[in-house]
């Protein structure tokens, strides 16, 4: 006679370094899998009583005893469910990433990481030891094996797994977005249950960490193809039926499969993510930013208000003699629409002031881009003031192609806690303008004549971005082959480039690496962004060519 088991994937927001707050999570999460599914098994991410990635909080002394506190609250409350938990497990002076597996108030297993990720993001290496044994529990007639995140890209724990006579595989995750990811873990989870012969049930984090955000996309898979997609960026709990035949063999009851969302969907919900847990997680009470009536600006700002709600953010509009009427209406029209705190501050008396006060040091000099300079920091000045009285963190608007060649002022617009647009090309941003407009017909968020006028920092007459740079596609299309795939200069220059705009390009670069270091974080799309990602040194003699 057939068995049923009932998995609850627990695709939940954690926060690191809350650990008394995480399990509480857990429990209640528990309990609601039992009362609302009949939970036999309730699965939550990698490291879920720490948060992901809780990088050197591992360290401290007294995170041993927090965590043993922590579980022994887990296993006292004696719950039905099986809980699948990741935690660090300290023995001594060795730390592993772990998860435990919990029966009615007693351990019925444990599990130690095997394969530890050091590369892009990760440096787990860095605080873990690796374990080295696979790990199964007998289960209603069927033999489970679990594995942790990095182990599911190898071969050898899953094939251990088997080896030690599985039936079932469940991976606990904490992997982080980037745009192809979703494809990848996919292809991966098919691969691993044809490989062995077992059905795989992948459990991931949910929640922005920094520059991190995890974007959940929990799944299931059985004889290489997909019988559960839960859709990325929604928390919650979400059952898996299993049947069980006399043999113990495995067949999870396949579930409706969504589409999965298009690249500007899943960038754009990433991005609010990120944003919105950054602000929240850090106890601001919103944020403010200088909307300039240029589409970077006018994108931050949707997606600071589907992050915030319009009340927790505040837009400020800074012209100075330079500002063109154009931008005063859209920004105005915009801040309308969203209906945002909207507030003209002119900085006209703030730069002749700083003028004034450099009237001696500027004596007999020409006047160049430190004129233009001193714009962009008087306004700098405005929003940490504002930020500074109101709790309001400044969200800066620099997108991923100005940071990458410099095209920002250091303690100017570049001035702030967070930059939602760091790893978003000027190409995409005005997909992901577009992409906002269309979510809601009828209406315009980012007025139109924000995505179609020609872009311009406005620091000078009749300045336009594509006076002093390539035209954007030709840009982008460099920037993504140098910083994401780190091709070298005659590499690329074999695309087709003309090798003027390469070598400019490459050496702004490698120039304004002093300029990144001290711009805020921002959301984490591509597999190679600034920060976390790529870490060039500052000082260094490397030259162009292969």
């Amino acid at each position: 006679m057939s068995e049923q088991l009932s998995i609850v994937m627990a695709q939940l927001n954690f926060l690191v370094g809350d650990i008394e707050g995480n399990t509480e999570l857990i429990l209640t999460s528990a309990r609601r899998a039992a009362d609302e599914f009949a939970a036999d098994v309730v699965v939550f991410p990698e490291l879920a009583l720490t948060g992901y990635p809780p990088e050197d909080l591992l360290l401290r002394p007294s995170l041993k005893l927090r965590v043993e506190k922590a579980l022994q609250r887990i296993l006292q409350e004696n719950l039905d469910p099986i809980l699948v938990i990741g935690f660090p497990e300290s023995t001594g002076d060795e730390v592993y990433n772990s998860l435990l597996v919990t029966q009615q108030g007693d351990i019925a297993a444990k599990y130690r990481k095997q394969c530890l990720p050091n590369y892009q993001v990760f440096d787990e290496r860095r605080y873990f030891v690796a374990g080295d044994t696979p790990c199964t529990i007998d289960l209603k007639n069927t033999k489970i094996a679990f594995t942790i995140c990095e182990d599911l890209w190898e071969v050898e724990p899953a094939r251990q797994a088997k080896d030690a006579g599985a039936q079932m595989l469940i991976n606990i995750n904490a992997s982080p977005f980037h745009t192809t990811k979703l494809k990848e873990r996919q292809a991966l989870v098919c691969k691993r249950s044809i490989e062995e012969g077992y059905p795989v049930v992948y459990v991931n984090l949910l929640g922005g960490q920094d520059e991190l955000v995890f974007d959940g996309g929990s799944m299931a898979a059985s004889e290489g193809q997909l019988t559960c997609q839960i859709p990325q960026f929604v928390e919650g709990l979400f059952p898996l039926q299993v049947q069980i035949d006399t043999m113990g063999v495995c067949r999870i009851i396949k579930q409706e499969i969504l589409p999965s969302l298009s690249l500007e969907a899943q960038v754009y919900e990433a991005l609010v993510l990120g944003l919105r847990d950054y602000v929240m997680k850090n106890r601001f009470s919103g944020v403010v930013l200088g909307l300039s009536g240029g589409i970077d600006s006018a994108l931050s700002l949707a997606i600071a208000v589907d992050a915030l709600g319009a009340e927790h953010v505040e837009a400020v509009m800074m012209p100075f003699a330079y500002t063109s009427q154009l931008s005063l209406d859209c920004a105005e029209l915009q801040a309308n629409t969203l209906g945002v705190s909207y507030q003209i501050i002119a900085i006209n008396e703030i730069y002749a002031s700083f003028l004034d006060a450099l009237k001696h040091e500027f004596q007999g000099l020409n006047e160049d881009v430190t004129e233009q300079n001193i714009q962009s920091r008087a306004r700098g000045v405005v929003l940490m003031a504002i930020s500074n009285k109101k709790g309001l963190l400044v969200l800066t608007t620099g997108n991923k192609s100005e940071i990458a060649v410099g095209y920002s002022t250091l303690y100017g617009d570049m001035a702030g806690g967070f930059d939602a647009l760091k790893d978003v090309s000027k190409t995409l941003v005005y997909r992901l303008a577009r992409y906002r407009n269309e979510l809601q017909t009828g209406l315009e968020v980012i007025p139109l004549e924000v995505i179609q006028r020609p872009p311009s920092a406005e620091l000078a007459p009749g300045q336009l971005d594509q006076d002093s740079l390539p035209d954007y596609d030709t840009l982008d299309n460099i920037l993504e082959m140098y910083v994401e795939h780190d091709m070298s200069f005659e590499s690329i220059l074999e695309k087709g480039f003309l090798e003027a705009d390469v070598k400019r390009v490459l050496r702004l670069v490698d120039l304004n690496e002093y300029k990144r270091r001290q711009g805020p974080i921002g959301v984490r799309l591509t597999q190679r962004g600034f920060g976390r990602d790529r870490r060039y040194p500052i000082t260094n003699g490397w030259s162009l060519g292969e």
